[in-house]
């Protein structure tokens, strides 16, 4: 199926384009209307998740109102643990949680990597009835957590702002720790295959918590293993590339080492200039990224004066996927979207001529 719009995977390739590029994290979601309608008639969270037409109608509800670049698959990345069998629930205010946290050597080693194909199959139903009903329109993207990340909420039994467990289980029995992360990327690896194989044209993955980690335990407990992930995924299909981009939050410090595991493209939070990434890393990976999210609380004439600054910071060529530095708030008025989009299509052309 011919591919109608590729920009996005062309910015990753670092080929030409005649504008940049643009999706954003957690782009289908409470911020719209339509999503928080559909999400009433699902029942809850994981009934939506679990729901291949609402799912694809989520996925499909910011490419219908916005002149996106890419489709994100509506899911969560919490999906792996849920199928291990630790009980994920979610609590109105909290977040998601856990009814079986993993705290110690003995309940790691009763784990094993779910199948992504068997108990995962909702999600590729998800991918496959997306990429249908897209048909052709733009790329598809697929996702998961990072090891650590996902491995931050099964010790901790949910969200954390100290990370007491997991990092105590890191310093206190690291072995345990690295036979959880050996598992969890297994797990990635054959489920993002899976997704590519349902119709995903791109991949990402979420490092969410990486930044909480010093450097060398970044290196060792992160790192390593979103390594192991890029060494084992799909990297062609359907005759054309499968990029992968890796997000670390709170990463900036390290991008030559997420640059050297391969991947195609580096997410970037706001807390890092894109003039400085590109720099040191624009020779090797594409660059995604990197408004913050909060400016879409300001006014047009302020949203399109931070596009103008983002751009700038990257300069001319290709190799930038605009995006936010993070998801986008679900209290953002999707009237300020519109106004970001129509800034970036207006001033991005200047930089690819």
């Amino acid at each position: 199926m011919a591919l109608h719009n590729d920009r996005f995977l062309r910015a990753l390739a670092r080929q030409p384009v005649d504008r940049t590029p643009v999706w954003m994290m957690r782009q289908a979601g409470r911020y719209l209307p339509e999503y928080r309608a559909t999400r009433e008639r699902a029942g809850s969270f994981m009934d939506l998740c679990r729901n291949a037409e609402l799912a694809c109608e989520v996925t499909l509800q910011p490419v219908d109102r916005f002149d996106l670049d890419a489709a994100i698959l509506f899911s969560d990345i919490l999906t792996i643990p849920d199928a291990m069998g630790l009980g994920l629930y979610f609590v109105p205010g909290e977040g998601p949680m856990f009814r079986s946290p993993v705290r110690d050597g003995a309940a790691i080693d009763r784990l094993s990597a779910p199948d992504a194909e068997r108990d995962l199959d909702y999600v590729m139903n998800a991918v496959s009835t997306v990429r249908r009903e897209l048909n052709g329109r733009m790329p598809l993207i697929g996702f998961s957590g990072s090891p650590w990340t996902l491995a931050t909420y099964m010790v901790e039994g949910g969200p954390s702002k100290d990370f007491r467990h997991v990092k105590g289980l890191l310093y206190s029995d690291p072995a345990a720790l690295h036979r959880l992360l050996a598992i969890l990327a297994e797990a990635v690896t054959d489920y993002l295959n899976a997704q590519i194989r349902a119709g995903a044209q791109a991949v990402q993955i979420f490092d969410t918590w990486g930044g909480a980690l010093t450097t060398p335990a970044y290196r060792d407990f992160s790192l390593a293993y979103m390594q192991r992930i890029v060494d084992g995924l799909i990297r062609e299909h359907d005759g054309r590339r499968v990029p992968v981009i890796l997000f670390t939050k709170n990463g900036g410090q390290w991008l030559e080492q997420i640059a050297a595991t391969g991947c195609d493209g580096v997410g970037l939070d706001w807390t890092t200039e894109l003039a400085d990434a590109r720099a040191r890393i624009g020779g090797q990976a594409a660059l995604q990224g990197n408004l913050d999210p909060s400016a879409l609380f300001g006014a047009p004439a302020t949203i399109r004066a931070e596009v103008a600054r983002i751009l700038e910071s990257f300069g001319a060529g290709s190799g930038h996927v605009f995006n936010l530095g993070h998801g986008i708030s679900q209290f953002t008025p999707p009237e300020n979207v519109t106004a970001f989009i129509a800034a970036l299509h207006e001033l991005s052309p200047q930089w690819h001529e």
